[in-house]
Order: structure tokens, then sequence, then C-alpha cells
């Protein structure tokens, strides 16, 4: 599919407050039949925040994404309707518009596929699409924006084109660490300049962490006690059996608890996960291997991802006023 990058001068000219990309990161690329309007984002970011996606009106995609929590849930595992929970941990949505495929098995292609997923997922949002299209045209605030915004009632394309414009402006960038790189030699503490020679040195994070977001977008075992087959679902390819998808280190102070799993709370302790070289299963990938980091090391390392990666203007977006 045909593809463009908004102009930042455009954009700005109509009003995007959003429109500067952050230092560190590269222009958002839109797709051709979704590009971005202020309205359009608008609507999507009240769709994010509206519980009435849910069959009980309790479960946004903000509950398991929330802007205070790192654009995740702060818990193990995403909690849907009725308490229900799923087995994996809600990954952030922060600079999700880079990634060429959503969820951590890389189920959806796109933002657009992926903003339907929960809704219709029985222990998440429990709706039948339909039925949240007939729900949405009940509420006039919102057919009336669809009209302006796609010249249509509420469809279910409208919607997943509209959450997915609001996604693809959380943005992390802008943090000492591009400071630094930019020749601001004071932009991180020294702890941290340590600790970002070992992240692409000794430590060799960068091998899966790379790149304007800290991730290669691609797929890895990295050695959890895990029943979940990962990647291999949707590939059926058994090198693919438990690699998840590599999630960006921007913010990650904010983002815990980590892993697919959620089973590392702190980042202390995914770092003694990878100091011992994981858990050794046989589809562990061969970047994971026992690190021989001292204490000392560790801590500059995580110094390095908690102070040098915060970026300076966070995203911390509040809930509009819903339509009704």
């Amino acid at each position: 599919m045909l593809r463009f990058v908004c102009s930042v001068t455009l954009l700005l000219a109509a009003g995007f407050a959003w429109a500067e990309t952050p230092a560190g990161l590269p222009d958002v690329i839109h797709p051709e039949d979704n590009p971005s309007t202020p309205e359009k984002v608008a609507l999507g970011k009240q769709l994010y925040f509206d519980p009435r996606l849910s069959a009980d009106d309790t479960i946004s995609c903000a509950s398991c994404h929330d802007p205070a929590k790192g654009w995740s849930n702060g818990e193990q595992f995403a909690t849907g309707v009725g308490g229900a929970k799923g087995g994996r941990n809600s990954p952030t949505v922060l600079n999700s518009a880079y990634s060429k495929q959503q969820f951590w098995d890389g189920r959806a292609k796109t933002l657009e596929e992926q903003a339907l997923g929960p809704i219709a997922n029985p222990i998440e949002m429990k709706m039948v699409l339909d039925d949240v299209v007939a729900k949405f045209n009940k509420i006039p605030g919102y057919k009336e924006q669809f009209q302006k915004v796609f010249g249509t009632d509420v469809t279910q394309e409208g919607m997943a084109k509209a959450i997915a414009a609001f996604e693809r402006t959380i943005l992390s960038g802008d943090a000492p660490y591009d400071r630094f790189k930019a020749g601001d030699q004071a932009a991180m503490s020294e702890a941290a300049q340590r600790g970002m020679k070992l992240f692409f040195g000794k430590a060799n994070c960068s091998a899966c962490h790379s790149g304007h977001s800290f991730t290669d977008f691609a797929y890895h075992n990295i050695g959890l006690d895990s029943e979940d087959t990962g990647r291999k679902a949707i590939s059926n390819l058994d090198g693919d059996h438990g690699a998840m998808k590599t999630p960006t280190l921007r913010d990650i102070a904010k983002t815990g608890p980590y892993m697919h799993n959620g089973s590392l709370k702190t980042l202390e302790e995914v770092m003694a996960h990878y100091n011992k070289g994981g858990n050794g299963n046989p589809y562990q990938d061969e970047e994971i291997y026992a690190l021989k980091l001292t204490p000392e090391e560790i801590a500059d390392i995580v110094t390095f991802m908690t102070e040098g990666l915060s970026s300076t203007n966070y995203p911390l977006i509040k809930a509009p006023e819903l339509p009704q």
C-alpha cells in the first residue's frame, strides 16, 4: 500500500499541536487510506477513553493502556469485563506508530486492525462489533462527528481509523539520551553515560533494542518460563516458539511490570534475567547469553534506561469530555 509522510509544516498550519515530532524520532508515516486530521484524532481520542466500547460500560482502551501508567496498566496482566484476566502484559502504546505489526505476537498488521481486536475479545471488552456500531449510532455526539470526519454514520472501519489516528500521536522521544547524542554532554549523568556504553557494548542490549525507539520490532525468545507459543501461533514456524516482539525502551521506567507475561516487576529483575543468560530453553535466541555484569554495571545500565530514555515531554494525556 502506498503511504505518505505528513509534513510538519502543513500539520502545524492545520493546527496540529503534536505535529512537531519529538527529538530522536522520525516523522510518522500515515496510511494513504487514513490520513490524519485534527477532527479525526479528536474523535479517536474520545473513543480511546470511552468505556461504552465494552459490554458493561466499564472498560476502555485506556483501562489497559493508561497514559498515567506508561500507556500500559501497571499490572501483570490486562483486566477486562467482569475482572477477566488475559495471559499477557498490556504492551505500551508509546511509539506503536512505528511498528509494522501490533500485539506481542504481531497478529495485527496495522493499528487500524489492532484497534478492533480488544473490543471483540471475550476477556477484554466482550462486545460484538456490530452491536458496538449500533450502540454508538444512538449517541448523537458521535453520529454527528462521524458524519463530519468520514461522511457516514458510525462504522467499524471509522472507529478503527479514528482510534489508530489518535494512537499515532502518542510518541516518546526528546529524552536526555537524544540531547546527549546531539552534543549536550551534560544531558546525562556520569552513571547514565557509563550505562549507555555498557548498553551498546558489553551487555549488547542493542542487539535487539536498537534504532530510534530502542527496538528492532522483531520477535525473540528471550528465555522466560512460559508455555505461551508466541509468534509461532501466527507464523507456524517452530523457530518462533515463544518469540515475542521486542518492546520499545522509550520511557521504560513508566511501563512496568516487564516482559510479555509481566513476570518481572523491576528493571533490576530484568537485568538479572539477562545477566544469567535466560533459562536456556530449546528455542531461546542466540543473542541471550550470560553477560557477567557486575552489580555496579547493572545499576549503571538501569540508570541509563530510566534517566537517559525518559522523555522530557511525556504524553500524559487526560481523558476528554465524551459525546452524549
